[in-house]
Formats: C-alpha cells, structure tokens, sequence
C-alpha cells in the first residue's frame, strides 16, 4: 500500500478502502480519483490489501476511510470525509457532516446497502453485454 502524500483538510491524507470487485464501488473510485488529481487520497483494494484496519469481511460489507491517526469511520461519515477530502467535492463534505444531515445520509446509505447485490447484477450484466458488442 502507498502512504498518502500531502497534507489535506482530514491531516496528512485519507485511505479510502473500497470493494475492487463491485462494479459499482470501481465505478465510483474510479470517479473519486479522477477528482484527486493531487493524490491526496490513498485508494486500497480490499481485494489486494494486505493489511486492513479491521476484518476484511467487516470492510467489505460497508465503505470505510482511514484517517491518518488511524481512526476508522465507515458509512455515510466515510463519504463525507471523503468529500472533505477532494476540493471540488469539499462544500459537499462539509454539509454533509452536519450531524442531522448526517444521520439522513447514514439511513439512505443503508437503504443502498439492501439493494446493492441487485445493482452490482444489473451493472455486470451491462458490463457483460457491452464487451460482446465491443469490436
């Protein structure tokens, strides 16, 4: 795993711990990346990681940062001190840990979690069907 590298609003940089094998979570990192142009944030594979603050299973199941001191949020705080953590993606943080909005944004994330096995089969089979098409 690299270390984070500049200093950003969340310390000296946030590891962000996604699910490599979730089309969608790919999808959004991949977004997420394209929005750190300074590599402020360190990306971890869950699927690769060697090490990971808790079990790989535990991760897996919801999205999880790591903050430099090693403190771990997961869930709807994860998002918002990613968004803290991207510039363009920073007044969107902010909001969103205002504790009220917060506690919406954790409901809503859970809702997305039940429905999330479905998505995933949804985006594979495009994904699927898009590379039988692709010359």
């Amino acid at each position: 795993m690299t270390a984070p590298s500049a200093p950003t609003e969340e310390g000296p940089g946030l590891t962000v711990w996604y699910d490599g094998g979730c089309p969608l979570c790919a999808r959004e990192i991949a977004l997420m990346r394209r929005l750190d142009p300074d590599q402020q944030v360190c990306f971890v594979d869950l699927e690769t990681a060697q090490d990971t603050p808790l079990p790989r299973q535990v991760m897996l199941e919801r999205f999880h940062v790591s903050t430099p001191d090693g403190a771990t949020q997961s869930g709807a705080a994860a998002f918002a001190a990613l968004w803290r953590s991207l510039p363009a993606l920073r007044p969107l943080g902010r909001v969103a840990a205002w504790p009220p909005l917060l506690a919406a944004l954790e409901l809503f994330y859970r809702g997305f979690l039940r429905l999330r096995p479905r998505l995933q089969g949804l985006v594979r089979r495009w994904d699927d069907r898009r590379r039988s098409v692709e010359p």
